[in-house]
């Protein structure tokens, strides 16, 4: 199971986490977001996190151009897509980098559905609201969530155990509950979580899940 620490904004809180053993960084380039950073600082951030750490990353809404020219610059070795986009789109960004396809629990049952088992293409089930710190419903998810998704929405220190616990995701990724303010990490959190995933991880083939 993977460990992506999202919202990275500095070259600090990229080696901070991958030192708390992250096996992903996430680089957000949403233009309305509070964590925008410039393909520059992700970069950098990104390259002195080292080279066994993934770097994604995270669009919503730009043209497909603009997000090539932003991963390239960026040296992302993945692309995360939130909003809704025409699958012509999706399949395109994949043909290039390894796409996390960012879904509400509400679209499972719809078009974007499709994704589940597509090629270069994992599906991310987050919250309606990305980064607002509220949690999924997990017990809500059990039946439906889909085999080799990642997990998101509301994710900390204090809850990630019993979402794997629950829900069996291939990765897990937090923003919100690891920051001591919007943009900038908090180093205790993040060890936490990154701790608290992996051991999870590591037992849960051995533990009863909640009924």
């Amino acid at each position: 199971m993977k460990v992506k620490v999202c919202g990275t904004t500095s070259v600090r809180d990229a080696v901070q986490s991958a030192e708390a053993g992250a096996d992903a960084l996430g680089f957000i380039f949403a233009p309305r977001s509070h964590r925008l950073v410039t393909p520059q600082v992700a970069r950098d951030a990104g390259l002195q996190a080292g080279v066994t750490v993934a770097r994604v990353g995270v669009f919503m809404g730009q043209g497909l151009d603009e997000v090539l020219r932003t991963a390239d610059a960026a040296r992302v070795t993945a692309i995360q897509l939130h909003g809704p986009l025409p699958g012509l789109y999706v399949r395109q960004v994949a043909a290039y980098y390894p796409v996390l396809r960012a879904l509400r629990p509400a679209d499972l049952g719809g078009p974007e559905g499709v994704w589940q088992g597509i090629p270069g293409v994992t599906v991310l089930l987050d919250a309606p609201e990305p980064g607002g710190g509220v949690p999924l419903d997990w017990a809500a998810l059990r039946e439906v969530f889909p085999p080799g998704a990642w997990l998101a929405g509301g994710l900390g220190p204090e809850n990630v155990a019993a979402a794997i616990r629950m829900l069996n995701p291939a990765g897990v990724d937090a923003v919100s509950r690891l920051e001591a303010r919007p943009g900038e990490k908090d180093p205790e959190a993040v060890t936490r979580f990154v701790q608290a995933a992996k051991a999870a991880a590591q037992g849960r083939g051995n533990e009863s899940y909640p009924q």
